[in-house]
């Protein structure tokens, strides 16, 4: 330990770039893993704004550690790498668990003893709020069950109607009955649309009959799998009727689609420009969420399919304080050979 900090080798891959002295900022000083500093890659240009500020804001923490050189010998390869990250906007990212250390070179009396500033802030965060910054687009993420749509399977209308029934056996409100009531009979109305299309591949509404139209879809985002769905649309109902699964007749489910959908699915993608990054964050499964999103987005305007895998999230069912996590857009970061993934 020299007497500013904790002196740590710097590699970029595994090319030494020189040594650093880590310098704590607070009682509980911060020491990188085996005191190696290893940045796995150089963050994007920050077009619109300073990295300091973005990390100062977005970071849970203050400055967690400052580097500075001590060495009496000029490391020109450290030099480089401040001169480069300070003209050019950008950070040396160094991965440590499920955390991003952003080294932000700072201005430096001494050009030959470069000097960085160290926040700490969870994988993607920082790419994330880049990207919105610099395309002036945000990020919106959405719900599906009863935020986009409203979807029933046989059980659970004949769940939702059971307990309808046991509420009006109780409510004495005249109005309330009237309410409840007229909500139980549509969901008796619903449920017996869903019970002809699951029997017949047909259904009557209204005098008229509608059969099933064969669409092909992707299963899954993941894979090339291809599969064939039996789909019923009633269009001034906001109805579509669809089986996740087209060779096991009980996934069939009735979906509502909320009548503001369109308007704003339009707002979104007004004059051919998208104002938001969209995102889909819920508790089902995969299968059924990419089915849902697909009706609510048939033409792909909002997520492009090469997107969805990323873009449509499934968290576990406990896990909701995971969803901000989850939820995270997620950037491609190379690796250290510039071209992976993360």
């Amino acid at each position: 330990m020299s007497r500013l900090g904790f002196k740590s080798l710097v590699y970029h891959g595994e090319v030494c770039l020189g040594e650093l002295d880590v310098i704590p900022v607070t009682e509980k000083c911060f020491l990188f893993p085996n005191n190696e500093i290893r940045i796995h890659h150089i963050s994007q240009q920050s077009e619109r704004c300073p990295s300091l500020s973005i990390l100062q804001t977005i970071s849970p923490f203050s400055v967690r550690c400052k580097l500075e050189s001590s060495s009496p010998m000029e490391q020109s390869h450290l030099i480089n790498l401040h001169a480069s990250c300070f003209h050019e906007v950008k950070t040396a990212v160094v991965l440590i668990g499920d955390e991003e250390i952003h080294l932000v070179a700072m201005p430096s009396k001494q050009k030959k003893f470069p000097c960085f500033w160290c926040f700490a802030v969870p994988v993607g965060l920082y790419d994330s709020c880049l990207r919105m910054l610099n395309m002036r687009c945000l990020s919106i993420v959405f719900d599906l069950d009863e935020t986009l749509i409203v979807a029933n399977t046989m059980k659970l209308f004949e769940d939702r109607i059971e307990t309808l029934r046991a509420w009006i056996g109780r409510e004495t409100d005249p109005i309330r009955v009237s309410g409840m009531s007229a909500e139980m009979k549509r969901y008796i109305d619903d449920r017996l649309l869903l019970k002809q299309y699951i029997e017949n591949d047909v259904v009557m509404d209204n005098g008229k009959m509608y059969k099933v139209q064969l669409e092909d879809v992707l299963r899954s985002s993941d894979g090339h799998e291809r599969v064939v769905r039996p789909v019923i649309r009633l269009p001034e109902k906001n109805i579509v009727l669809t089986r996740i699964n087209p060779e096991i007749r009980d996934t069939s489910v009735l979906v509502r689609l909320r009548p503001a959908w369109e308007d704003l699915r339009s707002y979104l993608t007004a004059k051919g420009r998208k104002r938001f990054e969209v995102y889909v964050c819920t508790m089902a499964e995969r299968d059924y969420a990419l089915e849902m999103w697909r009706l609510l987005d048939p033409e792909a305007h909002l997520i492009a399919s090469k997107q969805l895998s990323d873009r449509v999230v499934c968290v576990k069912s406990g896990k909701l304080q995971e969803i901000f996590i989850e939820c995270l857009p997620r950037w491609h970061v190379p690796s250290k050979n510039g071209n992976g993934n993360r």
